[in-house]
């Protein structure tokens, strides 16, 4: 999260470049953190050639006590800040093993979009990031 000044520097001095924020910027769960994480995203989200990954969310939390609730107060800024057409899905895979299975992680993020349109999954699950690296 203490790169998201520099990654406004970044984006403001390549306006063309596309741009994606990694694991949502790893904002830390710690309530006290999040106001500073939020207010940095929604200046990069201002860039319409930025885009978030969302992606590395376990293993920021308490790797054997997590649940997918605790997580929606972050997804919830994301899908603010940036819109369903701006955020792509990630598992941080092999990495999310260290807290949780692939399917846990798959999961988790898939009860978050299930009240999404059948087309705004597809998309966040890969069309949006077929679409970014032009694939």
């Amino acid at each position: 999260m203490n790169q998201l000044g520099y990654s406004l520097e970044l984006v403001k001095a390549f306006p063309e470049q596309p741009f994606v924020i990694d694991h949502i910027a790893k904002p830390g769960l710690e309530p006290t953190g999040m106001s500073g994480w939020s207010e940095g995203l929604k200046k990069l989200a201002a860039f319409e050639n930025v885009s978030c990954q969302i992606s590395g969310l376990v293993t920021e939390a308490d790797w054997q006590h997590w649940k997918p609730a605790d997580f929606t107060p972050y997804l919830d800024v994301v899908l603010d800040r940036f819109g369903i057409d701006r955020v792509m899905y990630g598992s941080d895979w092999p990495v999310c093993t260290l807290a949780g299975s692939y399917e846990a992680v798959y999961g988790l993020v898939a009860e978050y979009f299930s009240g999404f349109s059948e087309v705004q999954q597809e998309n966040f699950f890969g069309g949006n990031a077929r679409r970014f690296y032009q694939l």
